[in-house]
């Protein structure tokens, strides 16, 4: 079976999909013959719809995989032959009025009502799309991320005194605003991965939070930041899945992450759980985790035992299923357009 993944256009500063996707090639390629399309611009454009319908003219592949992102491209797409990945509906819940109409139906509807089948990464995604465009429920697959086999279980004890505490993603959902007054009289030290931007620096400052930060990570570097942490915090207020979870877990470290979904059913009870929306809760979480050693050491072994279920192979094999069932309804269909 020929399965063509099509990846959106690369930016330097958004890679997450590529990432995910990037860890379940190899596996994927045990199984099926794999090629990949990048569509040539970045962002919402015509051109991207008309160079994906002229590839699927000249390629003869038997499924192709929208990775996520640029979900319009299925519109250029033979529908029958199209899975969809949705990684979240963050966008309806940022934008209103005429944007978010049109958001919605160049990114849900129309993708959706288009493609045979649409996977995405959590049930709180999947009840999104269910709840946003209708669709049946059995059109709509769940199957997680997996996490990166980059990240190794180093062994280091805990510095109790002064701990490094990893923070990544700094967009609005990740909750950095009211992580940094949480802090503010910790003896800690924040490691922030992305960019930040000049409100949150002066906040920092404000609350004399001692930080730094890293940007543009490879594989490699983002496990060594996770190495070199002694507890992962993650409360984001919307997720579609919640990677920071289980990639911290896998490094071995203590995982504080909010009390929502997805998080909650990612987590499947192995992190320290907060409310993302106060931040006596985050500090709270952030001290229990510093000065209860037994604590630490349970969510570290509840850790290892829940991040089984995110293995790359498992993750692939459960796409590769999803191609097959594609694949035996085109053929049964008696056409591929």
């Amino acid at each position: 079976m020929r399965v063509t993944l099509v990846y959106r256009h690369k930016n330097p500063h958004f890679f997450s999909v590529e990432r995910v996707f990037s860890r379940l090639e190899d596996d994927l390629r045990k199984e099926a013959d794999i090629e990949t399309f990048i569509v040539p611009r970045l962002g919402v454009s015509l051109r991207n719809v008309l160079a994906a319908f002229r590839f699927s003219r000249r390629n003869h592949s038997d499924i192709f995989h929208v990775t996520g992102d640029i979900h319009y491209v299925v519109l250029g797409l033979p529908g029958r032959r199209t899975l969809l990945t949705v990684h979240d509906c963050v966008f309806l819940y940022q934008n209103s009025g005429l944007k978010r109409r049109v958001l919605k139906y160049l990114f849900l509807d129309a993708p959706v009502r288009r493609c045979k089948l649409v996977t995405t990464i959590s049930e709180a995604t999947r009840q999104d799309i269910l709840k946003f465009t209708g669709c049946p429920p059995d059109k709509v697959v769940v199957i997680p991320n997996p996490v990166s086999q980059s990240i190794e279980y180093l062994p280091r004890p805990f510095r109790e005194d002064r701990p490094v505490i990893l923070f990544l993603g700094i967009t609005p959902n990740k909750n950095l605003r009211r992580v940094i007054p949480a802090l503010e009289g910790i003896d800690c030290q924040l490691h922030v991965v992305g960019v930040l931007p000049p409100p949150e620096k002066e906040l920092l400052q404000q609350h004399r939070i001692d930080y730094r930060q890293s940007a543009h990570l490879s594989d490699q570097e983002l496990a060594a930041c996770y190495a070199d942490a002694d507890l992962v915090l993650f409360p984001s207020t919307f997720e579609g899945f919640g990677l920071p979870i289980i990639e911290g877990q896998k490094a071995g470290r203590p995982v504080i992450t909010s009390s929502l979904s997805p998080m909650q059913e990612i987590a499947d009870g192995s992190a320290c759980l907060v409310d993302p929306f106060s931040i006596d809760s985050i500090r709270s979480g952030v001290l229990r985790v510093i000065r209860d050693r037994d604590y630490r050491e349970q969510l570290v072994e509840a850790g290892f035992r829940n991040v089984t279920r995110f293995d790359a192979a498992t993750i692939a094999h459960q796409y590769y299923s999803c191609y097959q069932q594609l694949n035996g309804q085109a053929a049964s269909g008696g056409s591929k357009a």
